[in-house]
């Protein structure tokens, strides 16, 4: 078993949402914390800056209250994703918001650094960070994130090409704190198979932007119930990054999604007009298979639960 920290030892359900850039939102992390599962959005989803401080009272308030109604059955803790990239002009600003609202969990992603690590541990934050290979798993525990979220082949949005047998393997040979695997991750059974491999959590990111709750354009959420993965691109020519992208909506940007030509990594940016891409360009992993209607986060988590029974009975766990 892994040595979890105490805000991840006892979730209802073992699956942590992605934070989905422009979709996530309060009322969605909030229905996500409040339906046990940890619920989470990028900072950079608040613009202006100024919003974020207005999401994380309303996220914190609305969950202190809930808890205090239901104190037999508490929500999930919620967490905040900081891109830890050079272009991101708003880092430090964004983390002294979660310094000062005490994040119980803080995501990084593109980039490890030291100084992000000691301002979440100021207060007693978890930090997880993401990685698509066993060297960076390394360089992100040795400046002191706490577990890590190996981002496998399938996964939406920025994803790697390792299988998830041979990502959670390797990193288990050394590493025995918190580990959520994504990619693919749609259904309660593949959130029971990570943990089988030897993740604790799934990372699920796609199957919420088909929810009521996402702040995501209807023609988007009907586009991820109508595709499976025969639908998915991977290409770095969006942002400099290799992702995973809705083909449908390639094509409508009057692109190809079969002859798409490779980017320059050093165009990479998230500041700015970044989120363009993401508005029009939609990322999606390639578990949507799985997603067949849009339904509402409460329902949604119900079924994952459901299945993840069922899936242990069929094993006699």
């Amino acid at each position: 078993m892994s040595k979890l920290p105490s805000v991840l030892a006892h979730l209802p359900f073992p699956a942590i949402a992605s934070p989905l850039f422009i979709i996530s939102n309060p009322q969605l992390v909030i229905e996500q914390c409040k339906a046990g599962i940890v619920g989470s959005m990028p900072a950079l989803n608040a613009r202006p800056a100024a919003q974020l401080e207005e999401w994380l009272i309303e996220i914190t308030e609305t969950l202190t209250a809930y808890n205090l109604a239901h104190p037999d059955k508490p929500a999930a803790p919620f967490a905040i994703n900081q891109i830890v990239h050079k272009s991101n002009d708003r880092l430090e600003h964004d983390m002294a918001m979660c310094v000062k609202y005490k994040v119980p969990i803080i995501i990084t992603s593109l980039g490890a650094r030291e100084e992000i690590n000691a301002a979440a541990h100021s207060y007693g934050g978890v930090v997880l960070h993401d990685i698509i290979n066993n060297k960076h798993a390394h360089k992100a525990i040795e400046k002191g994130a706490d577990g890590l979220i190996a981002v496998a082949a399938g996964a939406g949005g920025h994803a790697g090409v390792k299988s998830p047998f041979a990502l959670i393997q390797e990193i288990r040979q050394w590493f025995d704190g918190p580990i959520a695997l994504s990619g693919s991750i749609a259904t309660g059974d593949a959130v029971l198979a990570a943990q089988a491999m030897g993740a604790d959590f799934g990372y699920i990111g796609s199957a919420f932007i088909a929810t009521h709750e996402a702040r995501a354009a209807d023609a988007y959420k009907n586009a991820i119930v109508d595709s499976n993965s025969d639908d998915i691109v991977y290409s770095n020519l969006f942002t400099g990054v290799h992702g995973n992208y809705l083909a449908p909506s390639i094509r409508a940007a009057g692109l190809d999604p079969e002859n798409l030509p490779e980017s320059d990594p050093s165009k990479m940016n998230f500041g700015g007009d970044a989120k363009k891409a993401w508005k029009d360009i939609w990322g999606c992993g390639q578990g949507i298979g799985a997603i067949n209607a849009v339904v509402s986060t409460a329902e949604l988590v119900a079924r994952l639960r459901s299945e993840y029974a069922a899936a242990r009975q069929r094993l006699a766990l």
